[in-house]
């Protein structure tokens, strides 16, 4: 029987995001990062004092990866850029699907060999706009297509498993990588199928132990699924729209949320959606690999 828990957390940040998303932490900082993707912002939370900085963006950005101690890489929109990050200056690194104006990056991850998988989706959803590619030094190779809300991008702790769903379709997929790369080298499966099933599987962090931690937009949870798909637990948060778990040290989740798409009557029933919310969770993760020029 899945254990069910209720809100027991805090709220991490008072900014409200139109879409939180892509929440990144840096252990040797103290250090938590997210997205308002439609916002055009990236935030900075400094966990010890708390002090939040928001970084205005000229795209729609979504997810941020390490590649040292002076930059960032960030997907967005307009494609992969580097940010530096003593002045906050953005350089092009890579486009991504010139050829789809109308498509934006949503969730993404560095695989332990330090490529980069990054989703893209239509700017209104439409079925099938987007795909999902493998970034490797900058060589961008689409794995799989027709994707309409790519997200749970994340990876086994060996790098020998990958997972993501079409949250429009809802089966959490499973699929065998090259460790030495993070490219596939088999067919998908599906883990979790939660089809036609209430709430949206988002996105997803996987643990030290190989179990898997996923956001369920629409339910406001957070759900703990073992590396065979079983579902153990599900731990409730304050908004309904949440979007993606980060681990932040000492078996605590960070949890971004979203107010999209909610009109006013939603959002006064809803008053803490888009907030960013702590957790006590039985997780340990490793550190986030950095992204390889």
């Amino acid at each position: 029987m899945t254990t069910t828990y209720n809100f027991e957390g805090r709220i991490l940040s008072p900014s409200l995001c139109s879409l939180g998303e892509g929440p990144a932490f840096e252990a040797a900082t103290e250090t938590l990062w997210w997205f308002d993707i439609l916002g055009k912002a990236l935030h900075q939370l400094h966990l010890p004092t708390a002090r939040e900085s928001v970084h205005p963006l000229p795209f729609m950005g979504s997810v941020l990866a390490p590649i040292d101690a002076d930059r960032q890489l960030l997907a967005s929109d307009k494609g992969l850029f580097i940010r530096d990050r003593a002045t906050g200056e953005l350089s092009l690194y890579r486009e991504l699907e010139p050829e789809k104006p109308g498509n934006r990056s949503n969730d993404g991850r560095v695989h332990p060999s330090g490529s980069l998988w990054i989703g893209t989706m239509g700017k209104k959803s439409e079925d099938g706009a987007g795909a999902i590619y493998h970034v490797a030094q900058g060589v961008i190779t689409k794995i799989f297509d027709s994707i309409s809300i790519p997200n749970s991008i994340c990876f086994s702790p060996d790098g020998a498993i990958g997972y993501y769903v079409d949250t429009r379709v809802n089966r959490l997929m499973r699929v065998p990588l090259d460790r030495q790369t993070g490219r596939p080298n088999g067919e998908p499966s599906i883990l979790v199928d939660q089809n036609g099933r209430p709430g949206g599987i988002d996105g997803s962090i996987c643990a030290s132990d190989g179990t898997i931690w996923n956001a369920r937009w629409g339910e406001g949870a957070v759900d703990h699924y073992d590396a065979k798909g079983t579902h153990l637990s599900r731990h409730l948060l304050p908004a309904r729209r949440t979007t993606c778990p980060v681990y932040i040290g000492d078996g605590r989740l960070a949890v971004t949320s979203a107010w999209e798409g909610l009109d006013e009557a939603a959002r006064a029933a809803d008053p803490l959606a888009g907030s960013l919310f702590e957790i006590a969770a039985p997780i340990h993760c490793g550190a986030e690999p950095a992204y390889r020029l």
